[in-house]
């Protein structure tokens, strides 16, 4: 890494440190970010940047050629900007203005790392061939990633491969970690709908519990993955919602409502938990008398690298940060709908280090309220990107 592109790099630091700011203090949920939309086109027309806003709503694609575009290659790098419905607890300058919602999870210091990207690609222009820059929002549950994908964003914006990175608190800052393969699961809704006959408590024996045969299909559901998925491979089942009753001490309800959540790396496990979970919950519900109805949606698909790109990444990595400070990424049961533009395109996402020593906001996790995206990893990210750019578009 040269000095003078570090030096022009952190000459722009500053500029893209307060568009952080900025967007932290202003957060918007799912299909709500205005104010990101409207900051994003600021910079990108004043950089004199060609984009397009309206994908997916508020999203936008910024397209950069290089000095040349002989060797026709194109790549991806998106970056999410959407934040959560979480009371900001993290009494920064820059805390959130907006009550109720806070960037908990980092994606305004991606937008303002793609920004950066963006900012540096367009001076230097040092590479052959074209890059777009998915700025994409709804992340958080909203599958923002689908919605654009399905819009045809890789008809109209055609790429060899898409790139992403997301912050990682219980990473050590200045270091990146990646892995071929699964790196985060898929993240898909149960619902069990329960019916029975409801009655008086002193008198269950005229009555189908649906109380009783909903607490039965809870421990049930829990030997699906420990005695029907392979020991070896990941795949977790959580109930986190039993709904049921009055509220009155002495009636048995007629119906009880299960919500849970399921998470899988392969399509083929998903498969597998589906169908368990319709003859497990059906059975038990038959044998009592009862009946459930078991309705699985698949969501977000399990977000996998590609073997080849992760090889290259970790080289572009090795060459940004060092050889020791490139590691492995253990993969987490965690989603993220980036999985849909690599089901679509090779790629790679990657973790990038903000842990410091100490007590600081860095380092509480994602989602917390205490939680703040650490500025002095800026760099690093517009490093990573820039370098990616640069090195996978030569002629």
């Amino acid at each position: 890494m040269s000095e003078d592109r570090n030096n022009f790099l952190n000459a722009i630091v500053e500029e893209v440190k307060a568009c952080r700011h900025e967007l932290h203090q202003n957060p918007a949920t799912s299909y709500e970010e205005f104010f990101a939309s409207e900051l994003i086109a600021r910079k990108l027309t004043e950089w004199g940047i060609p984009f397009e806003r309206g994908w997916a709503g508020t999203g936008i694609v910024a397209t950069i050629e290089g000095a040349s575009t002989s060797s026709g290659k194109r790549i991806g790098i998106r970056a999410d900007m959407d934040a959560l419905n979480i009371v900001e607890e993290t009494g920064q300058p820059w805390a959130s203005k907006i009550p109720g919602k806070m960037h908990a999870c980092g994606h305004d210091g991606h937008t303002s790392i793609l920004l950066g990207t963006a900012k540096y690609l367009k001076e230097t222009r040092n590479f052959n061939g074209t890059v777009h820059l998915f700025f994409q929002p709804a992340e958080e549950g909203g599958g923002g990633a689908i919605k654009m994908v399905k819009e045809g964003l890789f008809d109209k914006y055609p790429v060899d491969s898409v790139y992403a990175l997301h912050n990682w608190p219980w990473l050590p800052k200045g270091q990146l970690a990646l892995t071929p393969g699964p790196v985060m699961a898929c993240s898909d809704e149960i619902e069990i709908k329960v019916t029975g006959v409801g009655g008086h408590a002193a008198m269950p024996h005229k009555t189908i519990d649906p109380i009783v045969i909903a607490a039965q299909i809870v421990g049930a559901v829990q030997t699906i993955v420990s005695r029907t998925v392979d020991p070896l491979e990941n795949a977790v089942i959580s109930i986190t919602n039993f709904n049921g009753g009055t509220g009155a001490n002495n009636i048995i309800p007629s119906e009880v409502t299960l919500l849970g959540t399921a998470r899988a790396f392969r399509n083929e496990i998903r498969d597998l938990i589906e169908k368990r979970l319709h003859e497990v919950a059906e059975g038990i519900a038959t044998l009592h008398g009862g009946k459930a109805e078991v309705y699985y949606k698949r969501n977000y698909d399990p977000t996998i690298n590609d073997a080849g790109q992760t090889e290259f990444c970790a080289g572009v990595a090795k060459a940004v940060f060092g050889e020791g400070q490139v590691t492995a990424f253990t993969p987490t049961m965690g989603a993220e709908d980036f999985g849909a533009m690599l089901a679509e395109k090779p790629g790679c996402y990657v973790a990038l280090g903000q842990g410091v020593p100490g007590d600081s906001p860095h380092n509480y996790g994602l989602h917390h309220p205490r939680y703040d995206f650490n500025d002095a990893i800026l760099p690093d990210g517009i490093r990573y990107f820039t370098a990616v750019a640069e090195k996978s578009l030569v002629a």
